[in-house]
């Protein structure tokens, strides 16, 4: 069952910032949730563009800032390739697999996305122009569980590959592409989960990200 998170915490001493582990809200813009939602069901459903690898899961960055207890979202960068299966990767990430993941539907040596490092270059050379920084990352979870119907928390995969990052892990749950849904947690913990707000883009906002059709 899905529990609220903790209320807001007292505001740090003077002097001292909040870090991404004190995060309780997460602004989302409603285009970027459309965006993200759109990379799920265009992969999930076959619809591939020139340059994305032909596989059934959706995988991207979120760009932002961080104001307080709030991370506000300012950007969306959908990934195309994965190097899940280049030969300098693949057999870490089988054995990272093979002990941490729970037997499912997606055979243990398609399970996982490994970022092209270009792509990853690409979102630093966006952050330093707009003064934002990476932030996040979202991946979808479409194979329901007998414990986990929805599939809309983090797998103990998931906190292993997020281990140390510094960066919330935004589960889209795609078990039912009519009705999706985000949740997002630090790191991949289940107990470390902010609250995802859907707002309007603001009128004044810059217009950050929308790199997914590049």
């Amino acid at each position: 069952m899905r529990t609220e998170p903790p209320p807001l915490p007292l505001p740090p001493p003077a002097g001292v910032r909040a870090t991404p582990a004190d995060v309780r809200e997460i602004v989302l813009p409603r285009p970027h949730y459309a965006s993200i939602v759109a990379h799920a069901v265009r992969k999930l459903t076959g619809h591939y563009i020139d340059g994305e690898v032909s596989e059934r899961k959706a995988f991207g960055l979120l760009l932002g800032r961080q104001r307080g207890y709030t991370l506000h979202v300012s950007g969306v960068l959908p990934l195309l390739a994965n190097m899940r299966q280049d030969p300098n990767v693949s057999e870490d990430m089988d054995e990272l697999v093979d002990h941490h993941a729970i037997p499912s539907e997606t055979p243990n040596d398609q399970r996982g996305w490994v970022a092209h490092p270009r792509e990853l270059m690409d979102a630093e050379d966006f952050c330093d122009e707009h003064d934002v920084l990476v932030v996040g990352n979202y991946h979808t979870h479409r194979v329901p569980w007998p414990d986990d119907p929805l599939r809309d928390s983090c797998t103990r995969l998931d906190r292993m590959l997020a281990a140390e990052s510094g960066q919330w892990v935004f589960i889209v749950s795609a078990v039912d592409l009519h009705r999706p849904s985000i949740r997002a947690f630090y790191e991949g913990r289940n107990e470390c989960e902010a609250t995802v707000l859907l707002r309007p883009v603001r009128a004044h906002a810059p217009a950050v990200l929308q790199k997914g059709s590049r």
